[in-house]
Parts: C-alpha cells; sequence; structure tokens
C-alpha cells in the first residue's frame, strides 16, 4: 500500500474515533438504575461537543427533569428543550421510602419528544440526549424512547448535578460540576408546557 493511501487511512480512523461519543469500555460498570436497553451513553462533555460540532443539527438534545428543577437548579444553555419525563401530581404526596414528594410518569413525554423532533426537521433514526439530575430517569425516558422504536438514544450518565458524595450533595460529576455551560434564565420557547 503506498505510504499516501496508509497516512490517510490512519488518519481517517483517528478522526473516526474521535467523532464518537465514547469508547465502550468507559462505560462497562453503568450502575443498573442507569443502564438502559440501547446501551448508548455520554458524559456531560460528549454532551457539549456533540452540541457544539457539526452533529448539533441531527441531534436533539432533552432535559427531562422538571420545570421546577431546571428553574430553580439551571439548565445547560446547549439543550433543545426541557420536556418533563416526570411530574409532580396537582396535589403532591409525600413518598415517605424516597423521604422526597412523588413524581409520577409524564402522559405527555413521548408525544412531545416526537413534535420537537419533527420540528427539528429529526426522525426516531435520529440521535436523541437525555440528561436529567443525575442519569436515573434519564435512562427510563431512554428505555420508553426505546421501547416507542427509537434508535440512538442517549443517557448522559452523570445527569445535570451529578452523583452524590459521601457528604450526600451532589458534587461529584455531573455536567454543572464539569464546569459546563448552563444558566438560570430560562427560554420560554425550550420550556415544556406540560
Amino acid at each position: 500500500m503506498p505510504v499516501g493511501r496508509m497516512t490517510f487511512g490512519v488518519i481517517g480512523a483517528i478522526a473516526l474515533m474521535a467523532a464518537l461519543p465514547a469508547v465502550a469500555g468507559d462505560f462497562d460498570s453503568v450502575p443498573e438504575k442507569k443502564a438502559t436497553a440501547l446501551k448508548l451513553y455520554l458524559h456531560p462533555k460528549d454532551a457539549l461537543a456533540r452540541m457544539n460540532g457539526p452533529e448539533a443539527a441531527k441531534t436533539l438534545f432533552i432535559d427531562v427533569r422538571t420545570p421546577q428543577e431546571a428553574m430553580f437548579v439551571g439548565m445547560a444553555s446547549v439543550v433543545d428543550a426541557n420536556i418533563p419525563y416526570m411530574v409532580m401530581p396537582e396535589l403532591p404526596e409525600w413518598d415517605a421510602k424516597k423521604n422526597a414528594y412523588k413524581l409520577m410518569a409524564n402522559s405527555g413525554f413521548l408525544p412531545a419528544v416526537i413534535a420537537k423532533l419533527e420540528a427539528k426537521g429529526l426522525g426516531k433514526n435520529d440521535t436523541v440526549i437525555l440528561m436529567c439530575r443525575s442519569g436515573d430517569r434519564s435512562a427510563t425516558a431512554a428505555n420508553l424512547l426505546a421501547k416507542a422504536g427509537f434508535t440512538k438514544v442517549y443517557s448522559v450518565l452523570e445527569g445535570f448535578e451529578g452523583d452524590l458524595s459521601k457528604e450526600g450533595r451532589r458534587a461529584v460529576n455531573g455536567w454543572k460540576n464539569d464546569g459546563l455551560p448552563w444558566s438560570y434564565e430560562l427560554a420560554k420557547d425550550k420550556m415544556s408546557s406540560l
């Protein structure tokens, strides 16, 4: 093989590897509650790189947290939409096991995701990135989309706030702890009306 072709082939292989969100080995030990049927995951920095690159036009990035979380904790600047996967019922109930208010599934989640896809000129075979607080809800939401026929749904493993430290604070990893762009100022056109 001539040197020029071999060099071009090596450069092409390196470029392809750089374009991939992460190597499979990065995700060998995904906690069960963060695991998805499609086994597609991103770290926050990988999600940001995708949304700042040429792939952004063929990607829908959804924050699946409640609107209250986005309002009081902030939201990633590059997210296309906030579509909550779980919502608080009109009359909140207390969950003694979790020591928190109960959340219920948002029946409008799937139709809202499809509408946002269509508005961006995308379909079920295009990339969808989901992010929640710590990676649990985004994994469950990814499984719902996979059952509905979506083929490239990524869950941001550490979420927006990250995992709990030994002290019980979300200070280990995640979008905010990685110093990625976010704001308390929300754009109305990105927020769900559900």
